[in-house]
């Protein structure tokens, strides 16, 4: 069976700080330090949790905002129907 030369300090299901620490270790790449990160990376980063709850706040907020245009476009489009099928 072959060896990986990453040694994980951290449990396999934290499949992010695996990532992380696999590119430490192998590639050399730190993560920034907070004041490294400015306009959107500040908010939106795979570093913090912080930055990483936004990524999932942004994604809920558009598949909301898909799944409410695609309703009202249904409606309007039934209660058009509704409209020249009665005229």
């Amino acid at each position: 069976m072959p060896t990986s030369p990453v040694k994980t300090r951290i449990p396999l299901s934290s499949f992010g700080h695996l990532v992380t620490e696999v590119k430490r270790q192998l590639f050399g790449i730190d993560s920034p330090t907070l004041k490294e990160l400015t306009g959107w990376r500040k908010h939106f980063n795979s570093y913090t949790l912080q930055g990483r709850r936004n990524f999932v706040l942004a994604t809920y907020g558009v598949l909301a905002l898909t799944a409410a245009a695609f309703m009202l476009r249904r409606s309007r489009k039934k209660e058009h129907e509704t409209a020249s099928a009665s005229s």
